[in-house]
């Protein structure tokens, strides 16, 4: 199982996220994911992380896909590929209703099927092909001329069933949040390998995001944690995860505890089939990314 940093293009300087890039290489990690906020651009925020931190896979985890048109998506994710020197990796999804309705108002009918046409016609636009795909929520018309970029990888921000099928036929795997191993082990890892093995495609890549907190005191990190996040709690992919789960809260999925204790349930997501694991820290970044990459 690879081991990444997985961070928020937001709040610290643009050269903080590239220092936090080079903890995760020096530390051993492979690979570094930012998250997009309303802040520093996620997308581009990688690719100078790649250009400026050598010898480590950078990605998107994730760019929503409604505000950007496949078409200049294409173009960025190529440009961002070809500037991280191919150690690019480009993670989209479709977000969730108070931010594509509430802050872009852009109404978020029929996600599923929004992906599955937002795929159709980025990936041949990643190839450099001609596309004239007329779909029911998008039209893409053109072509993406970026001499000598490589197609990157594509993962899906996916949890349920629907987005893990369009995930495992047309993505090459998933990127997960708020999910433990026991989800991992029984519902994502098995309904996506199936959709690709449906799909004649290869064995997907499963990176699984989680929280993870060096303390003394688990249960006081949960819970501040829970006043921090609580509110994503009630994002309908999200309380579906979790009710899958048995839980409640996003705090509940936190791994938390000493050295021995996290490193335990670290590990067991390896044992769920994960092939990647994206670590935030909470905490002491630099001690916690030296456990995880003790692991590898």
């Amino acid at each position: 199982m690879r081991i990444g940093l997985f961070a928020i293009a937001a709040m610290a300087p643009l050269d903080g996220l590239v220092a936090q890039a080079r903890l995760a290489r020096d530390a051993g990690l492979d690979s570094v994911f930012f998250g997009n906020t309303t802040s520093w651009d996620a997308l581009m925020t990688a690719a100078l992380a790649g250009r400026e931190v050598p010898d480590i896979e950078v990605g998107t985890a994730i760019v929503p896909t409604y505000p950007r048109h496949p078409l200049a998506l294409a173009g960025q994710a190529l440009t961002a590929q070809a500037i991280a020197g191919g150690r690019f990796t480009l993670g989209i999804g479709p977000s969730h209703p108070p931010v594509i309705e509430g802050a872009y108002g852009i109404s978020y009918e029929r996600p599923a099927r929004h992906v599955r046409e937002y795929l159709t016609a980025l990936r041949p636009l990643l190839r450099g092909e001609d596309v004239d795909y007329h779909g029911e929520t998008l039209t893409a018309v053109g072509t993406v001329d970026a001499p000598g970029a490589t197609p990157p990888p594509v993962v899906v921000s996916a949890l349920g069933p629907a987005m893990l099928r369009i995930a495992g036929e047309l993505a090459d795997g998933t990127v997960t949040t708020w999910t433990g191993a026991d989800a991992i082990a029984d519902h994502i890892v098995p309904a996506i390998t199936k959709a690709a093995d449906d799909a004649g495609r290869p064995a997907p890549r499963v990176l699984a995001g989680t929280v993870v907190a060096l303390t003394t005191d688990p249960d006081g990190v949960r819970r501040e944690l829970a006043e921090k996040f609580g509110p994503a709690s009630d994002f309908p992919a999200y309380r579906a995860v979790l009710g899958r789960q048995g839980l409640s809260g996003v705090h509940e999925t936190v791994i938390a505890g000493d050295e021995e204790a996290v490193a335990r349930q670290l590990r067991r997501f390896a044992d769920a089939g994960a092939t990647d694991l994206l670590i935030s820290p909470y905490g002491d970044p630099a001690r916690i990314l030296e456990l995880a990459a003790s692991l590898r």
